[in-house]
């Protein structure tokens, strides 16, 4: 019973998470905007808090033509999709989909795999119920697991999906998953796989607690009250209502993780943030406390979808295997 568990959530989190991929770009893009990229040549931990600068940074030929800087255009998710369209092509919108289906076999399945495990130990056996409570308890227990075993997928989707916004110069130009996590050992160590771990985890716990916990006691809601029968109304209704409640808890959390895992630490230079804190600091220092809040039209333009065909797919996944 516990291994079928595992199986169908990795399934329904792959269709989920490819299906939303190019949803997913737009968001870490956005989440990007604000951010000044480090020239070519110039000190590395120059941040947003000196983004204002704008001649007396050292950077030769470059500054002698002047373009607006990137981070004082604000565009919404749409321009942003068209953008990365123009520039990079229309394959450019699945940039990292190789790490998307490496994360959520490694991290959704995990986190989906142990919450119905739990689910099913913790139910009262004479009612059937799991008080709400105990749900948020084991969403919490196995994001926290499921990020710590797919964070390095997670930093490989997040740096390839950010590299198109980088100069020629400055791209990693990672080739596959397999390629992005062997440069990051071979270039900056191992633990460079588990960069922005904490971050990582912590929206975990909250996306799995708040969307799996939501989508069952939701759903448990409409069909206790009978404003709806047990079928794909229901489903994605409580699927939808669970993705805009897992998104308002973690994008802040998204957005600093998204920094943190960005982030280049050229060798003897001093790392653009020392940790998820000082991020946090900066990014609202520059750019103000809605800052953390980048990226959040697109990520519940993302999350809706991405919840909603999660949870169908899984509905129908555990019909196909009832009998497994």
């Amino acid at each position: 019973m516990g291994v079928k568990g595992f199986v169908e959530g990795g399934i329904a989190s792959i269709v989920a998470g490819c299906s939303t991929h190019p949803l997913d770009l737009i968001k870490v893009r956005m989440q990007l905007q604000g951010e000044a990229p480090a020239p070519t040549g110039a000190v590395q931990n120059l941040r947003p808090a000196l983004a204002f600068q704008t001649t007396s940074v050292t950077a030769p030929r470059s500054m002698n033509i002047p373009s607006p800087p990137p981070p004082a255009a604000r565009v919404g998710p749409v321009a942003v999709g068209v953008r990365i369209v123009q520039q990079e092509g229309v394959a450019a919108l699945f940039s990292g989909v190789s790490a998307t289906v490496l994360r959520q076999t490694l991290y959704s399945t995990t986190r989906m795999g142990l919450y119905d495990m739990l689910k099913q130990k913790w139910t009262d056996q004479d009612t059937g119920k799991l008080p709400l409570v105990r749900k948020i308890s084991a969403g919490l227990i196995a994001g926290a697991i499921g990020a710590a075993v797919g964070n390095p997928a997670d930093v490989a989707m997040v740096r390839m999906q950010a590299d198109g916004r980088l100069p020629p110069a400055q791209r990693r130009n990672y080739k596959s998953v397999v390629d992005a996590i062997t440069q990051m050992v071979r270039g900056e160590g191992v633990t460079s796989l588990w960069r922005g771990s904490s971050l990582t985890v912590n929206r975990a716990m909250l996306v799995t607690a708040s969307q799996l916990a939501s989508y069952d006691q939701i759903k448990e809601t409409i069909l206790q009250k009978g404003l709806m029968k047990d079928g794909l109304g229901t489903h994605v209704t409580a699927s939808f209502a669970a993705g805009f409640v897992a998104a308002v808890a973690s994008n802040p959390v998204d957005v600093i993780k998204t920094r943190v895992m960005n982030m280049k630490v050229e060798a003897g230079a001093a790392a653009p943030y020392s940790g998820a804190l000082d991020c946090a600091m900066k990014t609202v220092r520059a750019e103000g406390p809605m800052a953390l809040y980048k990226g959040f039209i697109p990520t519940i333009s993302r999350q809706g979808p991405f919840t909603v065909v999660l949870f169908v797919t899984l509905e129908q996944v555990r019909k196909v295997l009832k009998d497994f």
